[in-house]
This record gives structure tokens, sequence and C-alpha cells, in this order.
């Protein structure tokens, strides 16, 4: 059993941690190869539909629950995802990014060793006094936020942070929940003091990798964006996905539903037996 670092609050105030993860099958393997164009956060909510099999007492747990979730516990749970498909071992390539140097640089870790910070004492509002005097009632973005703002952070980053703040903000003095407009004209000390607030509450999911570059030797660090990058190794492999589904359909003579619906590994295990099976019939010619 595993438990979210954060954790979802039902509408009757239930805390929801402990959850069970499935496995990607083939069948969500060619969804996402697809969807080349669909926004990550809204992939994120159908894939978690999808594989999560159980949260607290959510079974199924349906999208508008995977789409609730904090912004770290979807990571979180991509990050599982991401080792339960391919395996403890991420390896990653970036350019080093001093001008006289721009040589690529290779790195690799393990998903156990990323940093996850859980939250000791999780609540769906947190209250706050700022350095003004002005006291604020916050709550934690979520894939809800996310999927809302997309379009516009694709457009005007600035504009759609003032929107997630907006609306992560329940309430700011005594006039109760913002408008946008209050929000924009916050002084930036203040906006910039509300944000570290909801940062030391919020559970954390490290993404940002440090690697030295062999050629000069200098400390590379970089943004690891777990569900860019996951998806980005799905639609890499997705032609494997179909070569798999014809080499068993040649082979055993199963239908293109019973294959999809195998995990990846599953399908590897039978290519396994299948090349070791051909190698001793020809040994033996």
């Amino acid at each position: 059993m595993d438990v979210l670092p954060g954790g979802y609050f039902d509408p009757a105030g239930g805390l929801h941690r402990e959850f069970e993860l499935g496995t990607l099958t083939g069948r969500e393997e060619e969804l996402l190869a697809r969807k080349t164009s669909a926004r990550p956060a809204a992939l994120v909510t159908e894939v978690l539909s999808r594989c999560l099999r159980r949260l607290g007492t959510f079974a199924p747990v349906p999208p508008e629950v995977t789409r609730q979730l904090l912004v770290a516990d979807r990571q979180y749970l991509m990050l599982r995802l991401r080792q339960a498909t391919f395996g403890d071992l991420v390896r990653a390539n970036l350019c080093c990014p001093w001008p006289e140097c721009g040589e690529r640089v290779a790195v690799d870790f393990t998903v156990p060793d990323v940093p996850v910070e859980a939250v000791a004492e999780p609540a769906p509002s947190y209250e706050a006094t700022l350095s003004d005097g002005t006291a604020i009632t916050f709550r934690l973005p979520t894939g809800a936020d996310q999927e809302e703002l997309s379009a516009c952070l694709a457009v005007n980053e600035a504009e759609a942070l003032t929107a997630l703040l907006t609306r992560c903000l329940v309430r700011l003095g005594d006039q109760g929940t913002p408008d946008e407009d209050r929000v924009a004209a916050l002084p930036a000390a203040i906006r910039a003091e509300i944000e570290d607030r909801m940062r030391a509450v919020a559970p954390k999911v490290e993404q940002t990798l440090e690697a030295a570059c062999t050629e000069c030797g200098r400390t590379v660090a970089a943004s690891f964006d777990i569900q860019q990058f996951f998806f980005g190794e799905l639609r890499t492999d997705a032609r494997a996905l179909y070569q798999d589904v014809h080499y068993l359909a040649f082979h055993y003579h199963w239908s293109e539903n019973e294959i999809m619906a195998m995990t990846r590994g599953r399908r590897q295990t039978y290519i396994d037996v299948l090349a070791d099976e051909i190698e001793v019939l020809n040994g033996g010619a």
C-alpha cells in the first residue's frame, strides 16, 4: 500500500491518502501515443482515471476525483506509474547551458532517488497572516486548476499565474474571496509572500536534476517534468507497441484486443519466451 504525499479531501471533509496503482496496458500506451495535441494536465487526468485502482474509499477512482488531486500528488502518481511501466532507471539527455561548452550531458537516476516531501498534517485549506497584517485563507493548486488554465499558460504565463492565485485564495483580508483585478493589483512583495506561504505547506516532488558536464566539468541543473518526460517516452515507443502486437499475434494467434490488454512487462515476458524457443529450434536444426 502506498500513500500520497498530500491527499484528497472529499466534499464531506474526509481525507484519502492510501492508493493502489495499476500498470499501463497497450490501450493506455496507444492513447498517449495518439493524443499528441492534448494538454498534459488533461492527459494526466485521463491516465490516472484508468490506472488508479483505489484511493481511500474510492474504487474505482472517477475522473472528477483525479482532477481534484493536488499537483504534487499527481506528479507522484505519474512518477510511480512511470516506474511500473519502464522500471526504476531513468535516462535523460540535456545540453550544457554554458555558452562556451554546449555539449550534451547524460543524466541517469532512479525513481526511488527522487526526493518526495510529504505533508505531516494535510488540510483542505490553510490560514495565515501576512507581514502587512492581512489575514488570508488559501487552498493548494490541483489538476483541475492546471486543466482550466493550460490554454492561458501557453499564451500569457503572468496572466495564468494571477488566475491561479485568484482560484486558490479563499479569503483575502476582510473582503472575502478576491477577483483577478484585486490579485493583480497586489504589491509584488505581498504576492510573493502568499506564494511562499503556499509552497511552505505544499507536498513536493523534486523536479530539478543535477549532473556534471563531462566536457567542461561544471554542474548542470535542469528541470525534469515527469509528465512531459513520461509521455515523450511512450510516444517514442509507439512503433514498438505495434511490433509487439504483430509478433505475438503472428506466433500465438491472439487477437489484438487480448494483446493490447496486456501490460508492457507481460508482453515482454511472452516475447522473451518466444525468443528462447526460436533459438532452441534454430540451434537444433
